[in-house]
């Protein structure tokens, strides 16, 4: 991605980060808890690789279109698993994106966009206003409820895979880190 080192180097460890949670989650006895953090590794992972700075290591030309294809397949695969709940189309829509930030970096991998015009793509802009909704939601669904005490699990020790409150820290780090990965195309 372009950018400046620092952000871009913390933009990795983030994403990093968070893909290595995901696979501690992808530990969990709930099937669909399991499959969702497989899902959330991969992303993790793909984005903490595409957000390394251009400046450490500029990969060849044919990573970009491998990346979108690959994306690619994530995003049919979350667009058959939507049919089963609209709590999925939030994993279409990642892999959406990053289909596109990949076909954007291959189109002009050292320039960003390059659209000949000024201003913000469309899709660029209406992406980053999902990822600004998404990450204000995620943010207030951290907030601990008014008036409760006491963890859900009431009394049991959760294991670091069932915590629920770290898998919605870990969705909320990740759209931080795709409006960041955006905001740089």
């Amino acid at each position: 991605m372009h950018g400046p080192a620092s952000p871009g180097w913390l933009l990795v460890a983030l994403c990093a980060a968070t893909g290595a949670y995901c696979l501690l989650r992808m530990r969990s006895s709930d099937e669909t808890q399991r499959r969702a953090a497989g899902d959330e590794a991969l992303m993790g992972f793909g984005m903490a690789v595409m957000a390394v700075p251009g400046s450490a290591f500029t990969p060849p030309a044919w990573v970009w279109p491998v990346y979108a294809v690959l994306f690619g397949g994530v995003a049919l695969r979350a667009l058959w698993v939507v049919r089963t709940g609209p709590h999925h189309l939030h994993h279409l829509v990642g892999a959406a994106a990053m289909v596109y930030m990949a076909a954007v970096m291959t189109a002009s991998p050292t320039a960003g966009h390059a659209h000949g015009g000024s201003g913000v793509p469309l899709l660029t802009g209406g992406l980053l206003v999902y990822f600004t909704a998404y990450v204000l939601v995620a943010g207030v669904r951290l907030l601990p409820a008014a008036g409760v005490t006491g963890s859900p699990a009431a009394g049991r020790a959760l294991a670091w895979g069932d915590r629920p409150e770290l898998a919605r820290a870990c969705r909320l780090s990740m759209g931080i880190g795709m409006l960041a990965m955006l905001l740089t195309i």
